[in-house]
């Protein structure tokens, strides 16, 4: 068992909290729109922080809790990308702004990490407490795959999100943006921007990916310290990559696929740990590094037969998939 003392955490979630803070003043203090080499340095930069963590880990507590911070990184990683497909789809249908999408992403990470915190508490708890909780994480992501791969080519309908609908029932909306204010004025009376809307769409997002993300990476560690700081790496690159890569993503058109794929791994995986625990330690387990290389070929896999298509029928787009019927976006129709 991975032992992390008070000042450990405490050093980890300040480094976190400071790299947040950077992306926070960045945001209010300049928006602007960024472009292509701001986003590839910022990249970078991510990654590396993330892979000198991973050999920092490494070397402080063995190659095996290092083999799985790298295996959950590369599973939320990965996974991220998927969430850069509705970040897009969210900033297109409301047209937001470019100057505004920094900000905006921002706030979708600080979200999406405070939600995720609390997923690894209750998940760490769950498990340490019910050892049942393994197979239901498990068959959580088998049906999850399920259903991202039968519809991989749809759209999640973001307008239509109960959040949202929600959202514009209850509160008194403009229908223009106020520069980068959340509420304004109209005819006297206070009333939010699209851009409240926005977040509150990225907000819905955030909770759905948590939702499945957490039971994924903890298919490949137990450990919550791993599960944290996988999870917080991965997101911490989210802003930058989304405005690195956003003009490629339509290329990745198997990217679903690849993701139903490892979701299904890893469900199969918890299940047969599950076997392995409470059944019969006959049952075999599915080892680390062996799910390690099993994501990385996937993704490898999905990322060439993605590009060759789209090569040869620059027709081809790709879609992040949806875990329910959901309508095309306009203009398109369903392959």
């Amino acid at each position: 068992m991975l032992e992390i003392d008070a000042l450990t955490w405490g050093l980890t979630i300040g480094l976190i909290v400071v790299l947040l803070a950077v992306d926070l003043v960045l945001a209010a203090v300049r928006p602007h729109r960024v472009g292509f080499g701001e986003a590839t340095a910022w990249s970078v930069f991510y990654i590396l922080v993330a892979i000198g963590f991973g050999v920092w880990l490494t070397m402080a507590h063995g190659g095996g809790f290092g083999t799985e911070y790298f295996a959950g990184y590369i599973v939320e990683k990965s996974l991220s990308v998927d969430n850069l497909f509705v970040f897009v789809i969210i900033m297109t249908t409301f047209a937001v702004p470019e100057e505004h999408q920094h900000k905006v992403l921002t706030f979708g990470i600080v979200l999406a990490l405070v939600m995720r915190a609390a997923f690894i508490a209750l998940g760490a708890t769950l498990l340490s407490l019910f050892s049942f909780m393994f197979l239901l994480f498990g068959l959580l992501l088998i049906f999850t795959a399920v259903q991202l791969f039968r519809h991989r080519n749809e759209d999640p309908d973001v307008e239509n999100n109960a959040v949202v609908r929600t959202a514009r029932r209850l509160l008194p909306l403009s229908t223009e943006y106020d520069g980068g204010r959340l509420f304004t004025r109209e005819a006297g009376k206070r009333v939010g921007t699209p851009l409240l809307i926005v977040l509150v769409a990225i907000g819905g997002i955030d909770l759905l990916f948590a939702l499945d993300s957490i039971p994924a990476v903890f298919g490949v560690t137990e450990e919550p310290y791993i599960v944290f700081v996988a999870n917080a790496f991965a997101l911490l690159g989210l802003r930058a990559l989304f405005f690195l890569v956003k003009g490629l993503l339509d290329r990745l058109v198997y990217l679903s696929t690849g993701l139903a794929l490892i979701l299904a791994f890893i469900g199969v995986k918890l299940i047969l740990h599950w076997l392995h625990v409470d059944i019969s330690p006959s049952v075999p387990e599915i080892a680390t590094p062996v799910s390690l290389g099993v994501i990385i070929g996937v993704l490898a896999i999905v990322t060439v037969a993605s590009l060759l298509k789209t090569r040869k029928d620059p027709s081809a787009k790709a879609h992040p998939g949806s875990l329910r019927a959901s309508k095309p976006r306009s203009g398109e129709q369903k392959r």
